[in-house]
């Protein structure tokens, strides 16, 4: 274990085994490091935050404080979970939930990069990457293995799904679907093949998910049409079926399809 003389710790923080601490960082009350965490030179971890093992907070990050939000009150006891293995890079803002015992969770494995912010309540699942300066507002849902560039803007109560990848400086106002791509003005282009090759789809997997796209973006038919089409087709599987699950469930509706593509109707084709 490496502390630096001026970290200030206090006396109720559970600090585990081989933490390095770095100078002036702060450590509040009723908080957890875990094991072989790395906490840089002036970082904050604020009350009710637990950081995962092996997790690496850097310079400047703020991580659990108090959210900018008109219902926190003095005494308001939430909490804010950082999982094993994650990456928060430099000057992050991770905020609690402004009710009582609300959380805010970022997964196993994710990467925040430079100048991040994470609302209070959102839930970020495991090994999500966002680039540098992207902002997610309260009560937003990423699910695992997103992939969101930089300076992106993110509504809050969005839910982005598993897999999908965001185009830089991207304005998100409703949900995006699993495994989507989304281009810089906010439009769904198809399914994020690159992604999808990374995380070992099968071709047939991919191509699948390809017609799904087609199907309920890029042919014109209204959301109940499509389900009735896809519940008699022969691409059912356990992607596709989230995607369209995902779209029963929304609240703020999805994002529109890129009109160039929608003109193309039946002739549209994308990349296997």
């Amino acid at each position: 274990m490496a502390i630096h003389p001026t970290a200030v710790i206090s006396p109720d923080a559970k600090i585990g085994q081989n933490v390095e601490i770095g100078p002036y960082a702060v450590i509040e009350d009723n908080t957890v490091i875990g094991d072989g965490a790395f906490i840089d030179a002036h970082a904050k971890i604020c009350r009710y935050t637990t950081i995962g093992k092996n997790a690496r907070v850097y310079l400047g990050a703020l991580v659990g404080e108090e959210p900018q939000d008109h219902r926190m009150k003095p005494g308001i006891k939430s909490y804010t979970e950082i999982g094993d293995n994650c990456i928060i890079r430099e000057y992050v803002t991770i905020h609690r939930s402004p009710t009582e015992n609300g959380l805010t969770k970022v997964g196993e494995g994710t990467l925040l990069m430079a100048f991040c912010h994470v609302g209070h309540d959102a839930q970020i699942g495991n090994f999500v990457t966002c680039a540098n300066h992207t902002t997610i507002a309260g009560h937003v849902i990423i699910e695992d293995r997103a992939v969101l560039s930089a300076y992106i803007m993110i509504h809050q109560f969005v839910r982005i799904g598993e897999l999908a990848m965001v185009s830089p400086g991207t304005k998100i106002r409703q949900d995006i679907p699993p495994y989507s791509l989304i281009s810089d003005q906010g439009y769904v282009c198809g399914s994020n093949v690159v992604g999808l090759r990374r995380a070992n789809l099968s071709q047939d997997e991919r191509l699948a998910i390809k017609k799904v796209f087609k199907l309920f973006f890029f042919r014109g038919l209204n959301t109940i049409n499509a389900t009735k089409e896809f519940e008699q087709c022969d691409y059912q599987t356990r992607e596709t079926k989230k995607i369209v699950d995902f779209i029963h469930k929304t609240e703020r509706g999805i994002l529109p399809p890129d009109p160039e593509l929608v003109a193309l109707g039946s002739k549209i084709h994308f990349e296997e």
